[in-house]
């Protein structure tokens, strides 16, 4: 169970998790720095929950302490055809 990965994007293990929220009482951000869960592909959409739910089990800090993590939204937005280019495109 202690290998189980929690972030797939960054392969962090629940002990990692687990570990390091007891060795520093991190709030959620400062796991996230210092595990890098949350900080891939997905920016945390897919494991975020469950980051939550090992601090609430590991430290006495609740969510209402918690410093929020930082969210990043795109400088200016674009179009999807500009990433992906023209339908013409081959």
């Amino acid at each position: 169970m202690k290998n189980t990965i929690v972030c797939r994007c960054e392969e962090v293990t629940l002990e990692q998790l687990e570990q390091t929220a007891k060795q520093f009482n991190c709030s959620p951000r400062e796991l996230k720095l210092r595990t890098r869960a949350g900080m891939g592909f997905c920016g945390g959409r897919t494991c975020r929950p469950a980051v939550d739910k090992v601090l609430l089990n590991v430290t006495d800090l609740r969510p209402s302490d918690n410093v929020p993590l930082k969210v990043q939204p795109p400088v200016r937005p674009i179009s999807l055809s500009s990433l992906g280019g023209a339908i013409d495109d081959k």
